[in-house]
């Protein structure tokens, strides 16, 4: 039982990848999602895919992996808080949205919010039970 409980070790971070995958091969959604008062929507979206990268990469070969979980919870929680909250709450979405659909992308994003959260928990939890270099925040 403990080597499958084990496999949560390599599961997490690598799962990770479907969002790098999202930003290089559909960069026009991933910056879609950066606020209109922040310039240059496809930088923040490639240097968040070279974030991740790093992230995934630091997690599974065990290099300064309590500070890339902790990094990455810091980032989950700011996307949950700065722009999934934000657009649950009708704001970001753009006059010509204001349709039917209104409803079911308030909704949606309400779903990515709590999303984070749980994310971010998950990360802080590997931060502290999992990592083992504690190098740069102990």
């Amino acid at each position: 039982m403990d080597k499958i409980l084990n496999l949560g070790r390599w599961i997490f971070p690598i799962s990770f990848i479907m969002y790098v995958g999202l930003h290089f091969g559909k960069p026009d959604v991933g910056a879609a999602f950066v606020p209109d008062y922040i310039p240059f929507p496809y930088f923040w979206n490639y240097f968040t895919a070279v974030c991740i990268i790093c992230f995934i990469v630091s997690a599974l070969i065990g290099k300064y992996d309590k500070l890339a979980y902790t990094s990455m919870a810091l980032y989950v929680i700011l996307m949950g808080l700065l722009v999934h909250l934000p657009r649950a709450m009708g704001n970001e979405l753009g006059i010509e949205n204001m349709t039917a659909d209104l409803a079911r992308e308030k909704e949606l994003e309400m779903v990515n919010f709590f999303r984070n959260i749980m994310v971010t928990g998950a990360l802080l939890g590997f931060a502290r039970y999992v990592a083992k270099d504690k190098r740069i925040i102990g």
